[in-house]
């Protein structure tokens, strides 16, 4: 699901991003909404118990189409394995990632 938070739009995941489970839709609401010019994007993986390659893979094809257009994606709450996922694939630093909402929204007026 989808919500707007000042001139930021949190998508809230619920349950695994894997190949065909959860990579498709995070897809169409990212393409969703670059289509309607939103292009400050947070995605809360509060609820993501666990993300494969594929998931990774979408979040980052997300990310570049996002900063293409000139905007910037973030991540909330990533859990400690998307966290290590992360920093093997030496993603840690491509990623701005917080750990409470309120700080993440306004990272992105600064």
């Amino acid at each position: 699901s989808t919500r707007k938070v000042g001139n930021v739009v949190v998508i809230d995941i619920e349950g695994k991003i894997l190949l065909g489970e959860g990579d498709v839709e995070i897809k169409q609401a990212v393409d969703d909404l670059l289509a309607k010019g939103q292009t400050n994007v947070l995605l809360n993986l509060a609820k993501v118990p666990y993300i494969d390659s594929a998931g990774l893979g979408e979040i980052i094809r997300c990310f570049t189409a996002i900063r293409k257009k000139g905007g910037n994606l973030k991540l909330l709450a990533p859990n400690q394995r998307l966290i290590d996922l992360l920093t093997i694939t030496k993603l840690v630093n491509v990623f701005d990632w917080y750990k409470d909402e309120s700080t993440a929204v306004t990272s992105f007026s600064s």
